[in-house]
Formats: structure tokens, C-alpha cells, sequence
């Protein structure tokens, strides 16, 4: 078992944070890659070629999200299994998952390829965007099976305890994502479509990467007829863990489509500057994401090992990192927001003091976005994929109503609180049913043990 990590033993802040930190470095050169794709595409394209791109995002974040969910899902039940030393519940889980795995790659990659174009028009995206924007994004759901590959290798790993080389392969292949970038965008001259191209060829590598280390390293896989054959039983488990996890990013997303159909309505300078503000702004959120998927992962470990009191501390423990990188990103945007949005948008002052006031308003509100990672993380690593899934909710309403009151108002003031107001609303609920969930299982257990 080689690179993987015991994460019910050892002092809970320090395991958190010594797990979590391969995470955080993989989603902050993961966002550097991606801000650098999109100063490839605004500089060696054109602004509007940013736009284009931006306009895919709330889709992407649709089906993409999906997949991204669906795999964290498949990986709760080996990593519950894992902190339970239950040797045969792995294998059977992994074998299955592999199944889903196949399955979903399929369905998505064949139905999306027909339906971007429509999806695309349906949202309003602007007609001068419009053709680009198609070009970006079709090919990554058409080969959306590299996604999952990528996925679910690293989400398997991380349930295993290991986090750092996902985050060696992840390096390696955003460095080459970049190179590939620059001789398809530049070079070749072939525009979106070699930035999506780009991304595709090194995600793929990276997924190769992840599979063989998991199954020459790790050495938890075991390749056994009795381990290979289908399961219903553990099948239909995965399914009700996975798939209400995957609808959970989606249902968020449909908010985040809402979201942009309100930018939309404000026109291609807004899509353009809130496109760049994002795009900055995920670089500093992310991390707080790879947190919350350590999380998932301390939980679903101790959660096996019965360990409830451990849970406890670990919450608050990461909810106290989260706060410390708050403050931390909230000095560092007021200061630099205004040329971060120069780096991407180039000169265009107007549409630069709309990027850096998007991000300065957002940053103060960052609090809700990391707690909320913390709380909802640990319902996934609990096993409640359904009470996830209403979370989502929580989400899309707050988007919803966001979106209503910026289309009215017509104000891009309006488009900076659309996300913290969903984040804040997903955060009570999640918040109330982890402490509710919790006190039901120390009570279960307490009368387990009683009995025995």
C-alpha cells in the first residue's frame, strides 16, 4: 500500500491540512493553468474569443460538474471501506464503479454531442460568441470519457489517502496543457478548438498516470474473476451514493446557467469582464474546494472507523483553515485585482474596472464559499448523497433569485452577489443537517454499544 495514508489516526488539523495541501497545489496550478490558457485565448485569439469561452462555462459546469460529482461519489464507499480494513467491499466497489464509469462515459459523450449547439442557443448565448463558443466546448463532452478517466483514477487514489501524486501527474500535465496550448493556439492557429484539444491530450495523460500508479503502487486493486463480476449490490450502492452527488454539482449548475443567462441579458462587455473576474476568481476559491475534498475523504475514513468525536474536531478544524485563507485572499485581491483583470483583458480600462470590482465584491463573501465546502463535503463523506443533493438546492434558488433581481435592476453590482447568496443559503442548510446527521449516528451507535 505505498503512497496511501491512514487518515483516522494522528492529530485531525494536521492530517487535514497534510492531505489537503497536495489538493490545494493541484487546483492553484490547475487555475494558473487555466488563467494562462485564458490569457493565451484573449491575447493570441481576441477578446472575444474570451467571451466565447466564458459562455461554455455555467454549461460546462453542468455536465462537467456532473461527471466531477459522480466520481467523488465513487469514491466514498472505498474510502468508508478502506478506513474499515474491508479488504473484499474495495474490490467490488472499484470493479463497479468501473462499470458506471463506462456507462456514464457513453450516455454523456453521444447525447451532448448533439445537444451543445441547441443548449448553447437556448441560454441566449450572444450570436458573435456564439459559433466559438460551440467550437470550445463540443469536442471535451464528445470525449467527456478522458473526464471521467481522469476523474475517478484520482478520486480512488485519494480515497486510498494518497493526494500527492494525483497532484505530480496533475503538474505534469498542465505544464504540457500549456505547451500544447501555445502550439495549437499559436503556432497552428486553430483557435478555440486547439485550446480544447490541448486540454483534452494532457487530461487524458494525466488519467493514465493516476491508473498506473494506482494499480502498480498502491497495490489495492486485485484483479481476481471474483472480484471482476458485476454486483447488484454494490452497483446499486454506488449508484445512490453517486449519482444524487453528481445532480448536486448539476442542480448547482442550472443555477449558474440562470446566473448566466442574467449576464447575458447585460451584454458581451459584461460576459467578457465577469468571464475574466471569474476566471481570477476561481484561482483563489479553488483551493478552498480542494480542502472540502480532503474532507471528504477524512470523513468517509473515519466515518468506517467509527471514529464520530474525531469527525467533530475535524469540522471545526477545517472550517478554522478555511477562515485564515479567507482573510489571506480578501488582503491579496484588494491589492491586486486591477492588474490580474489587466493580465487577462489586456487594455481595455473599462471592461478591467468591471473584472476587478466583480472580484473585490466577491472576495468579502468568500467566508460562505469555504465554510460551505467544509459542511457539504461532510455529508458526501458521511454517505448522505441524498441531503447533498437538496443543498444544490439551496444553491439554485439563491441563483435564481440573484439572477431575477440583476435582470430587473440591470446591474452588474447585482451580478457580483449572485454567487455569494447561493453559497450562504446552501451553507445554513448544510450546516443544520450535518449536526442533525451526526447526533443520530453518536445516539445509534451509543445504543450499539449499550446492547453489546
Amino acid at each position: 500500500m505505498h503512497g496511501s495514508t491512514d487518515l483516522t489516526i494522528g492529530r485531525p488539523r494536521q492530517q487535514i491540512i497534510f492531505f489537503s495541501l497536495p489538493l490545494v497545489f493541484g487546483t492553484v496550478f490547475q487555475q494558473l493553468y487555466s488563467f494562462i490558457d485564458s490569457i493565451i485565448v484573449g491575447r493570441l485569439i481576441s477578446s472575444e474569443a474570451l467571451g466565447s469561452v466564458g459562455a461554455t462555462y455555467s454549461l460546462s459546469f453542468l455536465i462537467i460538474g456532473f461527471v466531477q460529482g459522480f466520481c467523488v461519489g465513487l469514491g466514498i464507499p472505498i474510502a468508508q471501506s478502506f478506513g474499515a480494513h474491508h479488504t473484499k467491499d474495495i474490490q467490488q466497489y472499484f470493479w463497479n464503479s468501473v462499470y458506471l464509469c463506462i456507462i456514464i462515459s457513453t450516455v454523456f459523450g453521444f447525447g451532448m454531442t448533439i445537444l451543445t449547439p441547441i443548449l448553447l442557443t437556448i441560454m441566449h448565448t450572444p450570436q458573435q460568441l456564439l459559433p466559438a463558443a460551440i467550437a470550445f466546448i463540443q469536442p471535451q463532452f464528445t470525449w467527456i470519457g478522458i473526464t471521467v478517466l481522469y476523474n475517478f483514477s484520482a478520486s480512488v487514489l485519494r480515497a486510498f489517502g494518497d493526494s500527492k501524486h494525483p497532484f505530480y501527474f496533475l503538474v505534469g500535465a498542465s505544464l504540457l496543457n500549456i505547451l500544447l496550448d501555445l502550439f495549437f493556439v499559436g503556432n497552428l492557429k486553430l483557435g478555440v478548438c486547439g485550446a480544447a484539444y490541448a486540454t483534452l491530450i494532457a487530461q487524458f495523460i494525466s488519467g493514465l498516470a493516476n491508473i498506473f500508479w494506482l494499480v502498480t503502487k498502491i497495490n489495492m486493486i486485485k484483479f481476481k474473476k471474483k472480484y471482476l463480476a458485476f454486483s447488484s449490490h454494490y452497483f446499486y450502492r454506488l449508484i445512490y451514493i453517486s449519482v444524487p452527488m453528481g445532480l448536486e454539482y448539476s442542480i448547482s449548475a442550472i443555477g449558474a446557467i440562470i446566473m448566466q443567462l442574467a449576464i447575458n441579458a447585460l451584454g458581451p462587455q459584461v460576459v467578457i469582464a465577469q468571464t475574466a473576474g471569474e476566471k481570477i476568481r476561481q484561482m483563489f476559491t479553488l483551493p478552498m474546494e480542494s480542502v472540502g475534498m480532503g474532507m471528504a475523504t477524512f470523513i468517509s475514513q473515519n466515518y468506517g472507523a467509527k471514529k464520530i468525536q474525531r469527525i467533530r474536531q475535524g469540522i471545526h478544524d477545517g472550517v478554522t483553515i478555511q477562515v485564515g485563507y479567507c482573510i489571506f485572499c480578501i488582503a491579496v485581491i484588494m491589492l491586486s485585482a486591477t492588474p490580474l483583470s489587466y493580465l487577462v483583458i489586456g487594455k481595455n480600462q473599462h471592461l478591467i474596472q468591471l473584472s476587478a470590482r466583480y472580484l473585490r465584491l466577491m472576495s468579502l463573501t468568500f467566508f460562505f464559499h469555504g465554510s460551505l465546502m467544509i459542511y457539504r463535503n461532510t455529508l458526501q463523506g458521511l454517505g448522505f448523497s441524498i441531503e447533498a443533493v437538496l443543498s444544490g438546492v439551496g444553491e439554485l434558488i439563491g441563483r435564481s433569485c440573484g439572477s431575477l433581481i440583476a435582470i430587473v435592476l440591470m446591474s452588474f453590482t447585482a451580478v457580483c452577489f449572485i454567487n455569494p447568496v447561493a453559497w450562504s443559503l446552501s451553507l445554513l442548510y448544510c450546516y443544520w443537517m450535518v449536526n442533525r446527521k451526526l447526533a443520530n449516528i453518536t445516539t445509534s451507535l451509543t445504543s450499539d454499544q449499550r446492547r453489546l
